[in-house]
C-alpha cells in the first residue's frame, strides 16, 4: 500500500512533527511504501501562479518541477495523512497552497455527468488528518463549529474521490503533559494503522 504523509508546520520539534514521526514510522513499520513529506522544510511554494489556473476539465501545466512531481505522485497513491495545526479554523498557508496547487482540477477531479458535480481522478480511496488545537473541544463547538471538518470531509477529499476521512484532534497542546502527548502519539500510530485494514492492527 503506497501512502502520502503531508507535514504542515513550520517549526521543528513541534509536536506536529513528533506526530509526523511517529505516522511515518508506524507504516514503514508495517510495510507500507510511505513518501513523506514535510512541506515546510522542503520549500514548498503555496502560491498558486496564473498559468496553473486552467479549466475543471484540462489541467494546466505544472511549471515548478516540484508541484509537477507531487502531482505524479498523488495519483499513485493508495491513502493520504495530513498533519496540521488548526490555525484560524484552517490549515497552514503551505498545505492550503498544497492543496490548490496539486490537487489541481484535471488531476485530482473534473466534473461528471450531472452538471457541478465533482469526479474524483485519484486512486487514492481514505484519508487520515491528524489535527492538533488549542481550542477546547466545548469552546470550538459552541463558537465556530467545526470548520476543519467542513474543509476536508465535505469540500476537498470527497471532491477528489475520497469518501473514507478520519480525522483526530489532539487537545489541547499547549499545556499538555509528557504523558498526554506519548498517548496522542500511540493513537497517532493506530490510526495509521488502521489505514493499512485489520489485518495491521491484528499483527
Amino acid at each position: 500500500m503506497r501512502t502520502g504523509v503531508y507535514l504542515a508546520h513550520p517549526r521543528p520539534g513541534s509536536f506536529n512533527h513528533a506526530v509526523f514521526g511517529a505516522v511515518v514510522e508506524e507504516l514503514r513499520g508495517r510495510g507500507a511504501d510511505v513518501v513523506a513529506h514535510d512541506l515546510c522544510a522542503e520549500g514548498f511554494d503555496p502560491s498558486l501562479t496564473a498559468r496553473e489556473t486552467g479549466t475543471v476539465e484540462v489541467a494546466s501545466p505544472a511549471h515548478d518541477p516540484q508541484v509537477a512531481s507531487h502531482r505524479a505522485e498523488v495519483a499513485d497513491l493508495d491513502a493520504l495523512v495530513f498533519i496540521h495545526p488548526n490555525w484560524w479554523g484552517m490549515p497552514p498557508a503551505v498545505l492550503t497552497g498544497w492543496v490548490q496547487r496539486v490537487l489541481a482540477p484535471g488531476v485530482a477531479y473534473k466534473l461528471g455527468a450531472a452538471e457541478g458535480e465533482p469526479a474524483g481522478l485519484l486512486k487514492a480511496t481514505r484519508a487520515l488528518v491528524l489535527n492538533t488545537s488549542d481550542t477546547p473541544a466545548d469552546r470550538e463547538e459552541r463558537e465556530f463549529g467545526d470548520p476543519l471538518h467542513n474543509v476536508w470531509a465535505a469540500c476537498v477529499l470527497p471532491y477528489v474521490g475520497i469518501r473514507e476521512v478520519r480525522r483526530i484532534v489532539f487537545r489541547t497542546v499547549t499545556d499538555s503533559s509528557g504523558e498526554e502527548r506519548a498517548a496522542w502519539l500511540e493513537e497517532a500510530r493506530r490510526h495509521a494503522a488502521s489505514l493499512l485494514g485489520q489485518e495491521a492492527l491484528d499483527r
